[in-house]
């Protein structure tokens, strides 16, 4: 789900947003560093995926999901905040 697809879209705090994955037992996947915080001070939203990459075309940021996907998801079945940048995927805990 993105958050357009949500009620106040775009807009929609990162509390929600964090409090609607936590419900659905989702994943928050996200570049906003902010949720790291959150994640390390509050374990919400419960699981994360931060994407590091800074700036990078659509295109790009979608091939390096799809060739790390595998490795994404096994993390997240085991720890509840990984990092993909360009060059790594980092557990963290």
């Amino acid at each position: 789900m993105h958050t357009r697809e949500l009620s106040k879209g775009n807009r929609t705090v990162d509390e929600d947003i964090a409090a609607i994955a936590d419900r659905e037992n989702s994943v928050v996947v996200t570049k906003d560093g902010d949720f790291t915080t959150s994640h390390h001070l509050s374990g919400k939203p419960r699981r994360l995926l931060l994407i590091a990459t800074g700036n990078l075309s659509n295109d790009d940021l979608f091939r390096l999901i799809d060739g790390n996907l595998p490795g994404v998801v096994e993390a997240l079945e085991k720890h509840s905040f990984v990092e993909l940048s360009q060059s790594r995927l980092t557990v963290h805990d």
